[in-house]
């Protein structure tokens, strides 16, 4: 049984097989045995599914149940975080692939590339397995597969902030695909293209890439997932551009579309749905959307981030604004999305605090702020001066006594504007005589 293990069919088919109890071919008994005991002896469901996997009989038969085994192999696997065997599977599998449709080829190998994905911190390897892939495409003229590859690789390469590689890869393939008019792949490159140049904060080129998405998506049937993600790409695009209201309502279609699939994807939207109810300055819409029918089914701890931000905004206290960005890191700072505008929201708030705390004082010292907002005067000092000169209010920084000194709001002298209104009049008067005496004198 040893033998068997990591070595390709062609091997095993001049070696003379592992035959079953006929002889013949590979068994569904022997199938069935395997799932009956991979969940007690995983070792012995592994060993049996390569049994028959590297049997070296190709009737069609024969050939139904290996495409079974090896779906079966590659989940059980992916549960074991066998990610190299996964990989020496797919390799060993290359003989195997001559023998089936190309379709089913490119459904076993993409489903072997998802297991993989499965596995925690195999990013690296995944990048590596679907170039490797790309290549044995390449040689074997399997266009249709290796389209599909590339399309994984540059989104595997994005995640890894590998952009310029990314994008030229992209770029070859955009051109490739649009040529052979083949949509539903060009709407996940597009929709892929659109979250490259979103990371690159090149707006224009994502918002155009979003636009052909939309624009392929909509000459044919796309899937409620991929529909789903066209809209939550769009929530994510008109949030960048402060159009809360037009991104609450795509997050809300992208997110009616995840929770129909129960995709997990669904918690995110309804994430970024809050973010823009408190963007809009309607924090107090937040906790009745969590505790609708549709948000309770997602409570936990993303929502509950949202929800101390709310509540922070609520109260414009920048104490507890900060606490919940440290108790909830991972949930707003780690998102980039949220982090983005909640920087924003914080400035705001910052201003808020800052503008209500000076407008007592003439002269203030900065220390005294510092002490009355919570924060550090160094920090104070900065964003204050950054008011100053955005001419939020008027006043000067005295660094060497260490204090703010505030001017009283100059109102403008009405003499100047008159002054200017009444010579712009005697000079309509004045006009007005000349061309009377020139005709008079005509």
């Amino acid at each position: 049984m040893a033998a068997a293990v990591g070595r390709p069919v062609v091997a095993l088919a001049e070696a003379g097989g592992v035959k079953d109890a006929s002889g013949l071919s590979p068994s569904s008994e022997t199938l069935a045995h395997a799932l009956d005991v991979k969940d007690s002896d995983p070792a012995r469901a592994i060993a049996l599914l390569r049994e028959i996997l590297y049997h070296p009989t190709s009737t069609a038969e024969a050939l139904r149940v290996k495409e079974q085994a090896i779906t079966a192999l590659s989940d059980l696997l992916s549960q074991e975080k066998k990610a190299e065997d996964l990989r020496g599977l797919l390799t060993d599998l290359r003989p195997y692939f001559n023998l089936i449709p190309k379709a089913k080829t490119a459904k076993i190998v993409r489903g072997i590339i998802d297991a993989v994905a499965k596995i925690p911190g195999t990013s690296d390897l995944q990048i590596s397995l679907c170039r490797e892939m790309v290549e044995w495409t390449r040689a074997e003229k399997r266009m249709f597969l290796r389209q599909r590859v590339e399309a994984r690789l540059a989104a595997l390469l994005m995640e890894s902030k590998e952009y310029s590689e990314a994008l030229s890869l992209l770029t070859n393939l955009v051109r490739e695909v649009r040529r052979l008019d083949d949509k539903l792949l060009l709407v996940d490159i597009d929709l892929l293209e659109c979250k490259l140049h979103f990371s690159l904060r090149n707006l224009p080129k994502a918002k155009a890439a979003l636009t052909a998405a939309r624009t392929a998506a909509n000459a044919i049937y796309v899937p409620p997932a991929q529909q789903g993600t066209i809209d939550l790409q769009s929530g994510i695009l008109h949030a960048e551009e402060k159009d809360y209201k037009t991104g609450f309502s795509y997050f809300f279609e992208a997110f009616e579309a995840f929770n129909a699939l129960d995709d997990p994807r669904a918690v995110f939207c309804l994430k970024y749905m809050l973010l823009c109810k408190i963007m809009i300055n309607q924090a107090d819409d937040v906790g009745s959307l969590i505790s609708s029918k549709a948000g309770l089914k997602y409570t936990g701890v993303e929502l509950d981030a949202m929800k101390a931000v709310a509540d922070a905004y609520g109260k414009r206290s920048l104490k507890n604004f900060e606490e919940g960005l440290n108790v909830y890191r991972e949930q707003l700072e780690e998102d980039p999305i949220v982090h983005r505008h909640l920087s924003s929201l914080y400035d705001t708030l910052l201003e808020q605090n800052l503008c209500r705390l000076i407008e007592p004082f003439s002269r203030v010292e900065i220390s005294h702020i510092s002490d009355l907002i919570g924060l550090p005067s160094e920090n104070v000092e900065k964003k204050l001066s950054q008011m100053i000169l955005d001419k939020k209010f008027a006043g000067t920084l005295d660094q060497g006594a260490g204090c703010l000194i505030i001017f009283d709001d100059v109102k403008p002298d009405g003499i100047y504007p008159s002054t200017l209104e009444t010579i712009s009049n005697i000079s309509k008067v004045v006009d007005s005589l000349y061309l009377k005496s020139a005709k008079i004198m005509a």
